[in-house]
């Protein structure tokens, strides 16, 4: 009787790489690049996000006596800026999180499911892009604005800057959100004038001030980060009201994204 004894073979490179590929839930930086490029390739989204921010500043806050005048560790015109690049990155954040909607038209959805992609990994992905151009866009304008005579201390600089580029991730859930649940040819149409609205609502283009507006804009989504951004240069510290605000709508778009891309993924 004989018998054959066989020698262990090495995996194949193929087979190497896709066992990769599922711990990592399907993510390699090839995808992460193309994201990216196809990112950067909407023109309309990068002059949206790169361009109309800092023009905004240089328009409303580079007045002679803004740069004069104190706004607590700042200048009015640190004040404008650090409101523009909020603006920036919550309009970054939005778009990038939106394109699934476009992408879902295309069938892109419909491939991805197809590979070793982890529905959890996609998302992640997506708000990842989108945060890069955010980051994008809050540089862009703090450049600008330090050329234009914006002075605050470092510390404000680099606080308002990470908390503005951070905090917008709650728009890219709401951008996630919007992405799924609207149409691919109406998502942007809806969206730019809802940012603008939800900008003047939340204080970031004028103050609030008092009365029924005041009371009603503290409770719609852009009011609590606006305040946390612009607390290091005002000095008033972070309130409970600023810090729920966005507590509260960071789970209501998170959740509502979530929701509709598991009902996305069922239907596909």
């Amino acid at each position: 009787m004989s018998t054959t004894l066989s020698t262990p073979t090495a995996p194949a490179p193929e087979a190497a790489r896709a066992t990769g590929l599922r711990r990592h839930g399907g993510v390699n930086a090839t995808f992460l690049g193309i994201e990216l490029r196809r990112l950067l390739r909407n023109r309309r989204t990068v002059i949206f996000t790169l361009i109309m921010p800092p023009m905004f500043f240089l328009i409303f806050g580079t007045s002679g006596s803004y740069r004069t005048t104190s706004a607590g560790n700042g200048n009015v015109t640190a004040y404008v800026m650090i409101s523009m690049a909020l603006y920036g990155a919550m309009l970054a954040t939005t778009s990038g999180g939106a394109m699934v909607s476009v992408e879902r038209a295309q069938g892109w959805s419909r491939q991805l499911r197809l590979t070793p992609l982890r529905p959890s990994a996609y998302i992640a992905i997506k708000v990842s892009i989108a945060m890069v151009l955010g980051l994008a866009s809050v540089v862009v304008v703090y450049l600008v604005g330090l050329a234009e005579g914006a002075q605050a201390d470092v510390s404000v600089w680099i606080v308002t800057g990470l908390t503005a580029w951070i905090g917008s991730i709650v728009f890219a859930a709401f951008g996630l959100f919007m992405g799924y649940l609207l149409a691919a040819e109406n998502v942007m149409q809806l969206l730019g004038p809802a940012l603008a609205v939800l900008s003047f609502a939340g204080g970031l283009f004028v103050p609030l001030g008092d009365g029924v507006f005041a009371t009603i804009g503290k409770v719609t989504p852009l009011y609590g980060l606006a305040e946390l951004v612009r607390a290091p240069l005002v000095g008033t510290g972070v309130t409970f009201t600023s810090v729920a605000n966005v507590v509260v709508w960071a789970a209501v778009f998170g959740a509502g994204a979530v929701w509709r891309f598991r009902h996305d993924t069922a239907r596909v």
